[in-house]
């Protein structure tokens, strides 16, 4: 899932085929500007890769089932490894502005969860076991390639809150202090 300012990974897929949300059932279009609403399947250095452009999100006015909804369909056609990136503020201060910051858990501050009404098995368990959420061989994985390419991130704790609107200042000392290194809608 592309996040702002990567849509343009696309332009790096062999064999690309490129559908547009609304034509997806059941797919809103995005509202927000820079996402541009498409699926696109094609290679990257020979894998087979499925990337958004653009996401929903709940500010929009979508609940949190819709939100997800995309990654249930990705699910549904073999998806089985999700990477998605964003844009988010920097809370940690021995963070810099530009560091890369690789999530490695998360809190939930928006008082919903996609998983709250019927459950499907066909996409997991309905209460899924959180203490790892992120993968440890996909952290050693990005790490190896992050170290390949002589690049550094860091590592993180990422808030998530519902927006639109930025934090206060009494919003980010409480962040800081329950232990998020970064913060985002």
């Amino acid at each position: 899932i592309l996040g702002s300012g990567l849509g343009q990974l696309v332009e790096r897929m062999d064999d690309q085929v490129a559908i547009d949300y609304l034509d997806l059932p059941h797919f809103p279009a995005p509202t927000v500007a820079g996402h541009a609403g498409r699926m696109v399947i094609g290679r990257i250095g020979g894998v087979v890769v499925v990337a958004m452009q653009g996401r929903l999100h709940y500010y929009e006015g979508h609940d949190m089932r819709t939100v997800a909804y995309p990654t249930a369909f990705m699910k549904h056609f073999g998806v089985r490894t999700l990477i998605v990136s964003n844009s988010a503020g920097g809370i940690n201060r021995d963070f810099t502005p530009g560091d890369l910051m690789l999530i490695t858990d998360h809190i939930n501050l928006f008082a919903t969860n996609p998983l709250v009404g019927l459950n499907d098995e066909r996409l997991g368990p309905r209460f899924p076991d959180m203490t790892e959420a992120y993968s440890p061989r996909l952290v050693g994985i990005a790490d190896s390639a992050a170290g390949g390419l002589g690049m550094s991130f860091r590592r993180g704790v990422y808030a998530g809150l519902s927006g639109p609107c930025y934090e206060t200042a009494a919003e980010i000392r409480y962040l800081e202090r329950i232990g998020a290194d970064a913060v985002g809608m």
